[in-house]
């Protein structure tokens, strides 16, 4: 199982990429409802991989950004697992849509959610059905290279700790 690192990326970094990836696809969030069925939703989830995921798994981030909230939605093949890892800039809360994972000794199913505390570490393996879940993190869990197209000039600090530079 090769080493998954969630604190590449900021919460703002996180967040400025949200937004420029609306803005370039022009895309309206304040005026209107958009749902997951409208075609703009195809094109912001096109824009908005993250490709900092364990093998297994996909992940995209959701065209929004609430005070201090970022989201994401997972889909994970059976049987593969998420390494220990923790979100170390902030707290998560993960809700199961379909399928199952294992944490510890539970086996959380659709409706079962999971409370993730910032800097606890944790792991969890996807049930024998897949899993497809949503997370609502107060950081940001995108990767260096799901994060650089949104930079636009970017301090040297930021590119240093990205490992960009």
């Amino acid at each position: 199982m090769a080493k998954f690192d969630p604190n590449q990326a900021t919460y703002a970094e996180g967040a400025v990429r949200v937004e420029r990836a609306v803005r370039a696809l022009k895309v309206d969030l304040k005026s209107k409802i958009v749902t997951s069925r409208d075609p703009a939703a195809e094109k912001l989830k096109r824009a908005l991989p993250i490709r900092n995921v364990p093998d297994g798994f996909e992940k995209w981030q959701l065209p929004f950004v609430f005070d201090k909230g970022l989201f994401f939605v997972t889909h994970a093949k059976a049987g593969v697992k998420a390494a220990e890892h923790s979100h170390d800039e902030g707290d998560g809360i993960r809700f199961i849509v379909s399928g199952s994972i294992q944490f510890n000794k539970y086996e959380l199913t659709a409706g079962d959610w999971m409370f993730i505390p910032a800097r606890v570490p944790y792991s969890f393996e996807v049930g024998k059905a897949g899993a497809v879940m949503c997370y609502c993190y107060c950081c940001c869990c995108a990767g260096a290279a799901d994060i650089k197209d949104w930079l636009v000039d970017p301090p040297p600090d930021v590119l240093q700790r990205l490992g960009l530079q």
